[in-house]
């Protein structure tokens, strides 16, 4: 027997109960907030009996809370001719709104990084603090984006999409929180961008899959029994899926062969060098160098820079990285774990603890906190062990 109140059912239905009240005419703030009150009173009905079909029954609930509260003011009283028509009460059908959603919350009215955060609000299920972690700010500034974002796309008609790398953006960046984060959306994110790619023919779009499918793929290996981080280079390549990892790198190179290089392309093509490689020490390291050369022209991007210097210091020697990294910022995030790294294999130990222990402090998760600690810990107990010549 299925659990009546399914998180996971109430989750994949949001985006498309959202999209039918936008599609009958309702503004983007107000039918947010009527599903909202729809899936609160899921929460307290469903937990006696889940309706046959769940998603027209929150669509039937969401659109009566719109029309109340349309009606409750009089200020929008001129909108109840057009709202005043509600549907006939019956299934929902199965259009799936959800990627259309996306366009329209990377409407042109709205800077990226709005049209970013208020898809990951309204549509990927993120909680503002999620979303403001993944920005780096703080969780109030990133509510009144997001309250700004709304009232901006209420003001506006949505008859025009958002820009194709906005929403390329917004899937990465969902990816991102389901692959590494405390909410799964990796699998919607993978599901969104086939449907995109299916819709649009353009080699981005192909590359931002490719990514997808070939971290996927590694996912049961980087974690171990503990839930601890397991690094790349320690991973088990047997639990690799390679369905995954030929699938991706077909669509990749597809999309290479097009000549229409970008960003997600590029390190589409570093995660298929490091997928390709039967062990560690067979990576090939040039070739990934060359890449990141590639996505430092794409993007000038400090945080592509830090990870070119990691591939320098395997490549030419970790002096040679040092130099790479010497170049930068040293507030960047992650980069004392990445001097940490290079001074370990150039043999400064007691540098190399001191910077893992100082990058646990900054790490953006616990995970990852967790993971340096142990690393500090580990080159602190060699330095205290006796030399046995």
């Amino acid at each position: 027997m299925t659990s009546p109140l399914d998180e996971a059912l109430i989750r994949s239905l949001t985006p498309g109960v959202l999209g039918v009240l936008v599609r009958r005419g309702a503004d983007f703030a107000a039918a947010e907030d009527a599903v909202q009150e729809a899936l609160v009173e899921a929460v307290r009905v469903w937990a006696a009996e889940r309706p046959r079909d769940p998603k027209g029954w929150l669509v039937t609930v969401a659109w009566r809370k719109f029309l109340d509260a349309t009606r409750a003011d009089t200020a929008r009283r001129r909108r109840e001719d057009r709202v005043e028509r509600e549907p006939e009460p019956g299934p929902a059908g199965a259009v799936d709104d959800t990627l259309w959603l996306y366009f329209l919350c990377a409407h042109p009215s709205l800077t990226p990084s709005s049209a970013v955060a208020l898809t990951l609000r309204a549509l990927g299920g993120l909680t503002t603090r999620q979303i403001a972690r993944a920005y780096l700010v703080p969780e109030a500034t990133m509510a009144q984006r997001i309250s700004r974002a709304k009232r901006t796309v209420s003001a506006v008609r949505l008859d025009r999409p958002g820009d194709v790398a906005t929403v390329l953006r917004v899937l990465y960046l969902v990816f991102n929180e389901g692959y590494s984060g405390d909410v799964d959306l990796a699998a919607e994110a993978i599901r969104l961008t086939r449907q995109l790619a299916a819709a649009i023919d353009h080699p981005e779009v192909a590359g931002l899959l490719a990514l997808m499918l070939l971290h996927q793929a590694r996912r049961a290996s980087r974690t171990g029994p503990d839930g601890g981080l397991v690094p790349l280079a320690e991973q088990d390549r047997g639990r690799w899926d390679t369905g995954l990892i030929a699938e991706g790198v077909g669509i990749l190179q597809a999309a290479l062969a097009r000549d229409r290089l970008g960003e997600f392309q590029a390190q589409a093509a570093i995660a298929a060098l490091h997928a390709d490689a039967p062990t560690a020490a067979e990576t090939d390291w040039a070739q990934i160098v060359e890449w990141y050369d590639e996505l430092v022209r794409l993007t000038d991007s400090p945080v592509v820079r830090l990870n070119r210097a990691v591939a320098v210091g395997e490549a030419d020697g970790p002096r040679a990285g040092l130099a790479a990294l010497g170049a930068l910022d040293d507030s960047l995030p992650r980069y004392a774990a990445v001097e940490a790294y290079l001074r370990e294999r150039d043999g400064d130990l007691a540098a190399a603890a001191r910077l893992y222990a100082e990058a646990a402090h900054r790490a953006p998760n616990p995970a990852e906190r967790d993971h340096l600690v142990r690393q500090a810990a580990r080159l602190n107990s060699r330095r205290d062990r006796p030399d046995r010549a």
